[in-house]
């Protein structure tokens, strides 16, 4: 299994192409022109959020891009697990955590995702994609009652807990998932502009940009000192 990559978008993202990241992951596979399932369930599959992001995936060296169209309700999922089955990479685009989650599970193509990082496959996650390929998220479903917030699971391949670009709100988001938890861990905060590497041996590398860290241990949770590049 190769390293995985989690990566944050958004405000904050240096504008820079190809992407130095996107290089860094695609070296992992040792392989010239990487094919690349393109999962955009988190954004409706939208067409234009596709192609924008198929360039920069291209530009970073990847050959051919597919999106697996996974919203629809008509859409051919024997096409759509022929495209994960095959590829080199999956990549897990952005949008809504929820609704990505929502789409994933009911289309029973996590199972195939989990399959092919097994096997191999590449595993790249960005922004939204990001925290879907992590434990568990939350979701309010009365958005004006921060105590009506509940877990729910995610794909769990990423054997972390993290969120992407909170900085602005000084993660508010991962310190409420951090309350819900009820294990010992660390939860990360990935800038925007950021990433994380995650080696098979669960170690937390930084890429680019600090990540935040916030530890619950004992039932308190506590800042801790952010991980660097150095680190």
């Amino acid at each position: 299994m190769l390293p995985i990559y989690l990566l944050a978008g958004g405000p904050g993202a240096k504008k820079q192409s190809p992407d130095p990241i996107l290089q860094m992951a695609f070296r992992e596979l040792d392989k010239a022109k990487p094919s690349v399932a393109y999962i955009g369930a988190a954004h409706g599959d939208s067409l234009m959020l596709y192609l924008f992001i198929k360039r920069m995936i291209a530009a970073a060296g990847a050959g051919k891009i597919k999106l697996v169209s996974l919203v629809k309700k008509k859409s051919d999922m024997e096409e759509a697990r022929s495209i994960i089955q095959s590829a080199d990479c999956i990549f897990v685009s952005g949008g809504d955590v929820n609704e990505g989650m929502r789409v994933l599970t009911e289309r029973s193509v996590v199972p195939l995702i989990k399959n092919r990082y097994e096997e191999g496959a590449l595993i790249i996650g960005v922004s939204a994609g990001s925290i879907m390929l992590a434990k568990q998220w939350i979701n309010w479903p009365d958005e004006n009652n921060e105590a009506s917030a509940v877990l729910f699971p995610c794909m769990n391949i990423a054997p972390v807990l993290c969120d992407t670009h909170g900085e602005e709100d000084k993660w508010n988001e991962l310190h409420s998932l951090m309350r819900l938890t009820k294990e010992d861990q660390i939860g990360y905060g990935i800038p925007g502009g950021g990433a994380m590497r995650i080696s098979t041996d669960g170690a937390v590398e930084a890429i680019r940009m600090p990540l935040f860290r916030i530890e619950r241990r004992g039932g308190k949770i506590e800042r801790i000192n952010d991980l660097t590049e150095n680190d």
